[in-house]
C-alpha cells in the first residue's frame, strides 16, 4: 500500500491531468515504443513551436484522468507505452504533427486513438484531421472562393463597357441618353 504522500501526489496529477485534458480542444494519444532520442527531440521540438503540449504519462494516472475530465471511451486504448499531444486552440495541429512522424518512423510510432472537442475518436479518424489543410490554408481558399465571383463580376462589367463604347452608328453607351432619344 502506498504512502498517503504518494496518494496526494498521485490525486494531485490526476486533478491537474483531468484540467489540462478540459481546456484542450483536441487530443492525441500515441504508442512511443521504440521512437529513437534525436526523433523524439525533434518532434517535442515542433510540438512545442506549435504551441502543443507533448508529454508522457502512465496509463494509471492517464486512465484516472480520463474518468475526472469525463472522456469516455479512450480506456481500451491504455495499453503498452503512452504519449498525449494536447491542443488548446487547433484541432488540426496535433494530429498533423503526431501523424508526421508516425509517417517518419515507418511504423514504429503509432496513433492510438484520441479526442476532440470532448468526445472520444479512433485513430482513423485522427489521421483524418491530419490530412486537413492547416487554417490558414483554408482560410485562403475560402477568400480565393469568395473573392473569385467578384473578380468574374468585374471583369464582365468591364468587358460590356468596352463592347459599348467600341460600337460605331451614334450610340455613347449611356442608357439614359438612349432613353431621351426614343422619348423625342
Amino acid at each position: 500500500m502506498p504512502s498517503k504522500k504518494i496518494l496526494q501526489q498521485k490525486e494531485k496529477q490526476v486533478a491537474e491531468l483531468a484540467e489540462r485534458l478540459n481546456n484542450s480542444i483536441c487530443g492525441v494519444l500515441a504508442n512511443y515504443k521504440g521512437i529513437n532520442v534525436a526523433d523524439d527531440t525533434k518532434l517535442r521540438k515542433s510540438m512545442r513551436e506549435s504551441g502543443v503540449d507533448y508529454f508522457v504519462v502512465k496509463n494509471s494516472i492517464l486512465k484516472r484522468a480520463f474518468e475526472k475530465a469525463g472522456l469516455d471511451g479512450l480506456n481500451e486504448h491504455l495499453t503498452e507505452e503512452t504519449a498525449i499531444a494536447l491542443s488548446k486552440d487547433d484541432i488540426i495541429i496535433a494530429p498533423k504533427l503526431i501523424h508526421g512522424q508516425v509517417e517518419d518512423s515507418k511504423g514504429v510510432y503509432s496513433i492510438k486513438a484520441g479526442f476532440i472537442e470532448g468526445k472520444a475518436v479512433d485513430a482513423d479518424t485522427i489521421i483524418e484531421y491530419a490530412k486537413l489543410p492547416s487554417k490558414e490554408v483554408l482560410i485562403s481558399k475560402l477568400l480565393f472562393v469568395l473573392q473569385s465571383p467578384m473578380q468574374r463580376l468585374a471583369i464582365a462589367i468591364n468587358e460590356i463597357a468596352k463592347k459599348s463604347g467600341g460600337e460605331s452608328g451614334g450610340e455613347s453607351g449611356d442608357p439614359t441618353e438612349s432613353a431621351d432619344n426614343t422619348a423625342a
